[in-house]
């Protein structure tokens, strides 16, 4: 049996002998040997595009990346060269000689000489000679004006007079009404109770008397009482600055106005008004 080729067109032409070949299926069958060798030219020439294009532009990176390499090369030979005539400058400088100083020779100041005079004794007058030092009077004094003095002055004479010519020193300033009654918060020395701490805090749990109303109704904590220290120990400016109750803060109060006098608190060395805060415990039993 020889072999049947589906796409020659005496085979189409036997199967659609006795057939109706307005069908589109004749015409389907009888064009598609005309339409395989048209997508196989058209596949071939995009192959041949698509590779031309490829090749092309693999060309192109390549020539560039070879002309990059060649400017680099240039640019490096470039800068060598630079290198070296900047080098053989370098080398070419001459230092200049440094010549040593010469010194000055400095002047001398000279004096004129004068030639002395040589005359007789009878024509030497007396002013013109000197006086010894040990013909001079021991009681005069040697300064530099010309003032007249006394031959009985003694030393003590002359302390009396610069004593009484030396102005006396300025009295020194008493201190103002404002700054004796400042009231200082810290001081060198602070105010304290006779006996110390423990001595407060056992006079304030001996002589606080809790109030009645404040334990039928359950109340207690603690009072801050603020007061003044005065210069001589005594107590002022009593105030609650943290208060609880009422009935607690006069009590606090009370107690604080009634201790004895402090140890008054000093500054460089003077006594001074010192504030002073103090807490009044009440603790209910």
């Amino acid at each position: 049996m020889s072999k049947i080729d589906l796409y020659d067109p005496k085979w189409v032409d036997m199967v659609f002998a006795d057939r109706n070949r307005e069908y589109g299926a004749y015409k389907l069958r009888k064009g598609t040997t005309s339409r395989n060798i048209r997508a196989i030219v058209i596949l071939v020439v995009a192959a041949a595009i698509i590779g031309g294009g490829l090749a092309w532009k693999i060309r192109m990176n390549k020539l560039a990346e070879q002309q990059e390499a060649y400017m680099e090369a240039m640019q490096l030979a470039k800068a060598q060269e630079a290198a070296k005539k900047q080098e053989k400058k370098q080398q070419k400088v001459v230092k200049p000689k440094v010549q040593p100083k010469k010194e000055i020779p400095v002047a001398r100041q000279t004096q004129k000489f004068t030639a002395p005079v040589i005359k007789k004794d009878e024509l030497v007058k007396d002013d013109n000679q000197l006086k010894q030092m040990d013909k001079l009077d021991d009681k005069a004094a040697v300064g530099n004006q010309d003032m007249q003095g006394t031959n009985n002055r003694t030393v003590e004479a002359v302390r009396n007079d610069i004593a009484v010519n030396t102005p006396p020193p300025p009295p020194a300033a008493a201190p103002t009404q404002e700054v004796s009654n400042k009231v200082f918060d810290v001081v060198e020395q602070m105010p304290s109770f006779p006996g110390g701490n423990s001595a407060l805090m056992a006079y304030l749990n001996s002589n606080v008397k809790y109030p009645v109303v404040a334990q039928e109704n359950g109340v207690q904590g603690r009072v801050v009482v603020s007061f003044v220290v005065e210069k001589d120990g005594s107590i002022s400016d009593v105030n609650v600055v943290r208060s609880v109750d009422p009935s607690l803060d006069k009590e606090a109060a009370r107690v604080v106005r009634s201790m004895p006098r402090w140890n008054p608190g000093k500054q460089n060395g003077s006594s001074v008004r010192v504030k002073y805060n103090v807490p009044v415990s009440f603790r209910l039993q």
